[in-house]
Order: structure tokens, then sequence, then C-alpha cells
């Protein structure tokens, strides 16, 4: 398991860019983690880090956690993920991380729980066809249909496809592109949607597996260059107007305009 943070889900909106692209984008408050214990290999045989996130009342915390908050001389957290790390060396123990350890990183990986849909049948869960809406059929319309099979084996075997509890389940999304971060807010903005409601808890964790795609913002960056150097190409195509010399103002004398004026009148 790599190297996360735990965020809350603020909710989704969209990031305009340049070109007029328009992304859709859901928005992550992180907070701040405090390394609380540095495992090494000498101790359990991996290497890894304690890190604690949130604030919790000390009221609700059992015996055993007060003392181990106190022993570490930090207040207590609500939540405590191990994370297993490659270089040990660069933790320490009391130390905070945050948005910064995405900073070289185009894609995550997010853990999070869905949206509970309580008990749902069989074509809501499972994408089932319904039966005939006549011609014989009656009462079971929206029925799954037989689940066993003859006298042996007799029973229906673990996993079938059936009615059930729908959702509130821990499921991971991998590859979600960073379209930016804010450091100042810790506010994490990632394309599409991530399952879960509101303020619900999102793991957000360096991506596992590496993929050669393009970003959004590199896509941005070509169309633009695209464009401009279709706007120069047009410009350098555009003959330049030759400049036409004034024209000088033919001088007429006074006497020979009175002179035809009077000839016209006779």
């Amino acid at each position: 398991m790599s190297i996360g943070l735990i965020g809350k889900k603020i909710g989704m909106t969209r990031e305009f860019f340049d070109t007029g692209i328009s992304v859709p984008v859901t928005v992550l408050s992180i907070e701040k983690g405090r390394i609380l214990d540095v495992i090494t290999k000498e101790k359990r045989g991996y290497d890894a880090i304690r890190v604690g996130f949130g604030k919790i009342k000390t009221s609700k915390l059992t015996k055993q956690m007060k003392g181990v908050f106190a022993k570490k001389n930090t207040e207590p957290k609500k939540i405590l993920r191990e994370f297993r790390v490659d270089n040990i060396s660069e933790f320490k123990e009391g130390n905070e991380i945050g948005l910064e350890i995405f900073k070289d990183q185009k894609f995550v990986d997010i853990t999070s729980k869905t949206i509970g849909k309580g008990f749902a049948g069989v074509i809501k869960r499972h994408n089932f066809s319904s039966l005939g809406a006549s011609h014989g059929v009656s009462v079971s319309h929206r029925a799954h249909g037989s689940t066993g099979q003859n006298q042996d084996p007799g029973k229906v075997f673990k996993g079938k496809k059936m009615a059930g509890h729908m959702g509130d389940k821990f499921r991971t999304i991998q590859n979600l592109e960073i379209i930016k971060s804010d450091l100042e807010n810790n506010l994490i903005f990632l394309k599409g949607s991530v399952p879960g409601s509101k303020n619900s808890i999102i793991l957000v964790q360096k991506n596992s597996k590496k993929i050669n795609r393009k970003t959004t913002l590199e896509k941005n960056k070509k169309i633009s260059a695209e464009a401009t150097k279709s706007e120069f190409k047009a410009k350098a195509q555009i003959p330049a107007k030759k400049e036409t010399p004034p024209q000088k103002a033919q001088k007429t004398d006074n006497k020979e305009v009175k002179d035809k004026e009077v000839k016209k009148k006779q």
C-alpha cells in the first residue's frame, strides 16, 4: 500500500480552460496527517509509517488509545492508517504530511464507501431483465427466476446474484486524474466522480498502476499551441496592402469655371 492521505468529499463542480474545454471535477478537502509511529524492518519485518488524521474528543477514546496518544505526546486522532514506504529515512515521528506528497503525481487512486441503496431487487441491483408483462405471466414480473439445480447438488451456491442490500461497500477507483490542487486551502480537484455522498471519508493514494495517458492539461496545451500556429499561418497568408500615393488636387481657374456656367445658361 503506497502512502496516502485522508480527505472529505465536498461536492462536484466544473473546471474551465482557456480553450473552452470544461471538465467535471470532484473537490476533496484533504487534512494534514501527523506521523505517530515509524515502523522498521527490525521491529516488524517491513518499513511503514502510522499516520493519524482528524480530531476526536478524549471522552470517546478507550483507555488503551488514551495511553497510546499520551505516550506519543500528541492530540487524539480520529483515524489511524498505516502506509508501507520504500525509504523510511524520509519520515520522522511527529512530522506532518499534506498535499505536497502529490506534487509530481498526475494520477491517484481513491477508496471510499458507496452510497447505500437499501434492499434492492435483481433488476436494479444486477441489471436483470424483467419477465413478460402479459401472456401468462402473473405476479412474478420482476422476479429473478430459478436459483437452484436438481437434487444434486440441491443447494444455492454462494455468490448467486439475488436480491439483497445494495451499495454501502468500499470501492477503489484507479488512476483518477488530478486537475489541480490548492495547497493554501488543502483542496484537490479530481476529474470525474468519486464514490460516496457529501462529507464522506475518502482515502487518496499514489496510483499503483502506471499508465501512459495524456492528461487534460497536456491536451489543452496542445490545442492552444495548434490554435496559435493556425492564427500565425493565417496572418502570414494575407497579402500586405499597397500604400497608394495621395492624389494631387487639380488646380482649376475660376475664370474657366465661370465661362462654362455662362455658356450653359445661354
